[in-house]
């Protein structure tokens, strides 16, 4: 049987396993997946060893996932390297073969299959200028919005991204934008959360006028780390969503990378959203 793995520091509140789990049950693959937490210092011995154990392929979550891209950078794939990290790494013959990031491409699935959301010609607005936000603006832009602004508390970090996604920017007609929080523009059709604002109770970072009625809210996060984002959207009449599809979007394009089929991801998010809104024992 195939084996593959989560490797992250914390993991043990992942759904990552439960979520392949299905994957391969509905396609009819034999693979075992299972969460392994890594020591902080721990990560390239780590995935020696799995390799070594004929694992073969990983999942990559924080705070290693930066680690990944760099220590495989020989082995990127273009998002990836545009994001400056991996989160699926690909195991042939007992070597890395493939670092990828299929965060981004989660997103945008979520975003255009599971929320309708025609991303096309659209003015979104990227709250966060972290390793989430980096993962996400290459997939972001390579969907043609008529506008992306990435707005940030440090300005310098947002500028990061311009120059760094620039290029590719241009290339899809994008008009691309960032600064600071306060830089914020107005009447966005899409804000992406990409901070943990929401976590520890903290307001969210941007004003009510970047929505334009009936926008949609999203929050990479899910579950009680997005409430906040979304009660306030929801208080601003906007439609609101978290980032649970996004993870099994994610979760079913690494599946993909390396099974060669892609899952039911939608079926799976519903079942997941059903087991999430179970009662605890």
């Amino acid at each position: 049987m195939d084996r593959y793995c989560l490797m992250g520091h914390p993991v043990g509140h992942s759904k990552s396993p439960w979520i392949h789990a299905r994957f391969a049950e509905l396609t009819g693959q034999a693979l075992a997946y299972d969460a392994r937490l890594v020591p902080l210092d721990g990560f390239a011995e780590a995935v020696r060893r799995f390799a070594d154990e004929g694992g073969r392929g990983c999942n990559v979550t924080v705070p290693f996932k930066f680690e990944a891209a760099t220590q495989f950078a020989s082995v990127l794939t273009p998002r990836a390297a545009r994001a400056g990290a991996a989160n699926t790494l690909l195991l042939v013959d007992g070597r890395v073969a493939l670092a990828d990031n299929t965060d981004g491409i989660g997103l945008v699935t979520d975003l255009e299959r599971n929320a309708g959301i025609a991303l096309a010609g659209c003015r979104l607005l990227l709250v966060g200028a972290g390793g989430a936000a980096a993962g996400a603006l290459g997939p972001l832009l390579e969907a043609r919005p008529a506008e992306l602004q990435v707005v940030n508390r440090s300005p310098a970090k947002a500028r990061d991204l311009l120059q760094s996604h620039g290029p590719l920017a241009r290339s899809a007609g994008v008009r691309f934008e960032a600064g600071g929080l306060e830089e914020a523009g107005q009447g966005f059709d899409v804000v992406i959360n990409a901070t943990a604002s929401s976590l520890g109770g903290g307001k969210v970072p941007v004003a009510p006028s970047v929505l334009r009625r009936g926008a949609l809210a999203y929050d990479m996060m899910y579950g009680p780390a997005a409430r906040g984002f979304l009660d306030w959207a929801r208080g601003q009449g906007a439609h609101a969503q978290d980032g649970l599809g996004m993870l099994v979007e994610q979760a079913a394009e690494s599946f993909r990378v390396w099974r060669g089929l892609r899952p039911p991801a939608a079926q799976v998010l519903q079942e997941l959203r059903a087991r999430l809104a179970e009662p605890a024992p």
